[in-house]
């Protein structure tokens, strides 16, 4: 689909969109297993999928760490899957080197925390032409996230989103401060809640063989997910798995596949009763009886 099309559905989706999927390719036979059941559960409620997982999980806290089948199989893999279910894409990209060949697949381009204030990735990225949606770092004002935005409309491209995923609280914590659901509105941009990693503790999790790993809240996720779409966000984030305990990546905050139809249902409904998507018109002029 022609990125600006794609861009001005998502951005009207009522209740929300959503971008979901397992965090990393393990398999092709697993990706085209987790795509059938989320885009058959996400047409139940209407809500516009992108389907989202990752061919290199570059910035793991361990070298020992699983990363995924490698950019060239990785991105077959999901070339497959958008053409067998009729899905647009999303992945993410490290290097300014990767983005010409992403943008041949995926609909849209995520950068990572990490990176989103790198301009070169940035510029890179904004002239694939593709959508791009911006994670805000977990060191980054809401503010940040204008400058952010702005590095992809002046290199030529207004498609672009931004993305809330928690802030650095101590060393091996995030916490998800809703103030920034809303300040981030002032980007002019779709605002994505992340669900999900805004619950990881990075490298907050003790291996076996004496390394780290990122933890996470898993029991958490409906609450901020729930205090999103109340606020009113245009999309919503989340990596899915059919099996967390055994997921090779982040699996401690990868929402049960088994749980999620039930969790989009009460998430639908809130946002349809909730005015979070108008901005409260404040009368400070003095009362009178």
């Amino acid at each position: 689909m022609e990125s600006s099309l794609l861009f001005n559905q998502l951005r009207a989706a009522e209740p929300f969109f959503l971008l979901a999927g397992p965090n990393v390719i393990e398999s092709e036979e697993h990706i085209f297993r987790m795509a059938k059941h989320i885009k058959n559960i996400s047409s139940k409620f209407g809500l516009p999928l992108v389907f989202k997982s990752s061919f290199d999980k570059a910035n793991r806290t361990s070298a020992k760490s699983f990363r995924g089948p490698g950019m060239v199989e990785g991105l077959k893999i999901l070339e497959k899957v958008k053409l067998a279910y009729d899905i647009p894409i999303v992945t993410d990209v490290h290097e300014s080197i990767q983005c010409e060949a992403v943008g041949k697949v995926a609909d849209i381009i995520q950068i990572p925390a990490f990176l989103c204030r790198q301009t070169d990735l940035l510029v890179a990225a904004a002239k694939t032409g593709r959508i791009i949606n911006i994670k805000k770092g977990q060191f980054c004002a809401p503010s940040v996230m204008t400058n952010s935005a702005e590095k992809i409309r002046m290199a030529g491209n207004s498609n672009v989103m931004v993305c809330e995923r928690g802030t650095m609280f101590g060393y091996n914590d995030l916490i998800v401060d809703p103030r920034n659901l809303e300040w981030m509105r002032e980007t002019n941009c779709p605002v994505v809640a992340d669900i999900t990693h805004s619950l990881q503790q990075p490298a907050g999790r003790q291996l076996g063989d004496g390394g780290v790993a990122s933890g996470g809240l898993r029991e958490l996720i409906p609450c901020i997910a729930r205090t999103a779409v109340a606020v009113g966000v245009d999309g919503i984030f989340m990596e899915v798995h059919d099996d967390p305990l055994n997921a090779p990546v982040d699996g401690p905050t990868q929402w049960p596949l088994r749980h999620l139809e039930a969790l989009l249902e009460e998430l639908v409904a809130i946002a349809r009763v909730s005015k979070g998507k108008q901005r409260f018109n404040i009368d400070l002029t003095p009362f009178r009886d």
